[in-house]
C-alpha cells in the first residue's frame, strides 16, 4: 500500500475512533483531535478549560506531535502540571496543505506509539 493510502486510512480510522467515543457518531476535526491530545498530554481530564486554556491545550499537542521530527523538546512541568516544551528548529513556511499532512502524519505516528491504532 502506497504511504499516502496508509496514512489516509489510519486517519480515518483515529476519527472515527475519536468520534465515536467524544462526539456522539460527529466527526471530528484536525483542531479537535490536537485539543483531545492537549487534554491527554496535561493529564487534567475532567476539568473545564477556558478559552485561552483551549488555544494553550492545543499547543502542548503540536509541541508533542512534532517532538519526533525535531522541532520541539520537552523542557519541564511548571508548578500547575502544565508542560513546556522548547523550540529546537523553527517549522518551515508550509502552505496549509502541506501543514495539514504534517500534523496528520504526526497524530498518526502518535497514536501508533500509544497503540490506540494499529
Amino acid at each position: 500500500m502506497a504511504r499516502d493510502e496508509l496514512l489516509k486510512q489510519r486517519w480515518n480510522t483515529i476519527v472515527d475512533k475519536l468520534s465515536a467515543q467524544f462526539a456522539d457518531g460527529d466527526r471530528l476535526d484536525l483542531d479537535a483531535i490536537i485539543y483531545l491530545i492537549g487534554v491527554q498530554e496535561l493529564g487534567q481530564l475532567d476539568r473545564k478549560f477556558k478559552k485561552d486554556h483551549k488555544i494553550d491545550l492545543m499547543h502542548i499537542a503540536i509541541c508533542k506531535l512534532l517532538v519526533p521530527y525535531g522541532f520541539y523538546e520537552f523542557d519541564y512541568v511548571d508548578e500547575e502540571g502544565w508542560p513546556h516544551y522548547k523550540v529546537l528548529e523553527e517549522l518551515p513556511h508550509l502552505k496549509a496543505g502541506e501543514q495539514s499532512i504534517l500534523m496528520k502524519d504526526a497524530i498518526v505516528n502518535y497514536f501508533l506509539a500509544t497503540e490506540f491504532i494499529d
